[in-house]
């Protein structure tokens, strides 16, 4: 099993104290919310696409440091990227965290400081909670 220390890294520490986009759009095509009823930390998403392209993205978060970090890796990063691409990434995150898959690489790369969550299964609601939200937003735009 992981040591804490590995799981509370500098790095990680570093990401969860400088999220980025931490704020609410006013124009957005979709935003819903994820919550933790464990810890009941909770993320808020507005994203707006054009193209089938994330072009603009705001969130609210009042998570714990794991939830804290992944939605300051994600408000880095998403800005540009194609749906279907945000969902490959959270499919991977998800393996990485459940089945022992590999992080995503690339732009993504910085996700691989979650691993040492894997072994934490009561961590993996809250760790996950930004990519829910964005999910769900995704999700209410395609029905």
């Amino acid at each position: 099993m992981s040591d804490l220390n590995d799981l509370y890294s500098d790095r990680l520490l570093s990401f969860a104290s400088n999220i980025t986009n931490s704020r609410t759009l006013d124009d957005y095509d979709a935003k819903a919310t994820a919550h933790s009823k464990l810890c009941g930390s909770v993320v808020s998403v507005e994203i707006k696409v054009q193209n089938r392209c994330i072009v603009n993205f705001g969130q609210t978060v009042k998570a714990c440091l794991l939830g804290q970090a992944t939605a300051a890796i994600i408000g880095r990063n998403i800005i540009g990227t194609p749906c279907e691409e945000f969902r490959n990434v959270v499919r991977q995150v998800r393996s990485m965290l459940k089945n022992n898959g590999a992080p995503p690489g690339g732009r993504w790369s910085d996700l691989a400081l979650l691993e040492p969550v894997r072994p934490y299964k009561a961590r993996h609601t809250s760790t996950l909670l930004v990519f829910d939200a964005v999910e769900k937003a995704l999700y209410e735009l395609d029905h």
